[in-house]
């Protein structure tokens, strides 16, 4: 077998070293499952509804409300990823109409944590990200006008 080649198609790259990452932790394989978790509670809409889910259990109608632009498919698909992962706890309540709520599990508090951490980041940058944007955005359009007049 050659060197850096899993013997399981559902495992990656190993990710067992103690921080000292590498890109090989986020193998572009489809079977990585590191890859797929990073790729689930990255998306924005795992994100949010995580954030939401911080404060207290939510109703799904609440969690549609809360969450701008989100279809009422995609939260469906997005609550049952979550589920599944064990970030998310659903429970259905024996009453007329059925009532379901919403909460993070033990595990899903854990990741919030560190979604914290990343919004402080993007807190204390955004004035550098800003700036850096707007100068690359105007060497990118001087660069286009030059094009333009060739």
């Amino acid at each position: 077998m050659e060197e850096g080649t899993s013997k399981s198609p559902t495992h990656c790259a190993d990710t067992a070293l103690e921080h000292d990452y590498d890109a090989r932790q986020w193998d572009v394989r489809e079977g990585c499952e590191v890859r797929q978790i990073l790729d689930r509670v990255a998306d924005k809409w795992s994100l949010l509804v995580i954030a939401l889910l911080e404060q207290r259990s939510l109703r799904f109608t609440e969690l549609r409300r809360e969450v701008d632009g989100i279809s009422q498919r995609m939260l469906t698909v997005t609550l049952r990823h979550l589920e599944r992962d064990g970030l998310v706890r659903r429970t259905v309540h024996p009453v007329v109409p059925p009532r379901v709520d919403y909460a993070l599990t033990p595990l899903g508090a854990t990741l919030h944590d560190t979604i914290q951490s990343l919004v402080t980041w993007t807190e204390a940058h955004q004035g550098e990200i800003a700036a850096a944007r707007a100068a690359y955005d105007g060497a990118a359009a001087g660069a286009g006008a030059g094009a333009v007049g060739m």
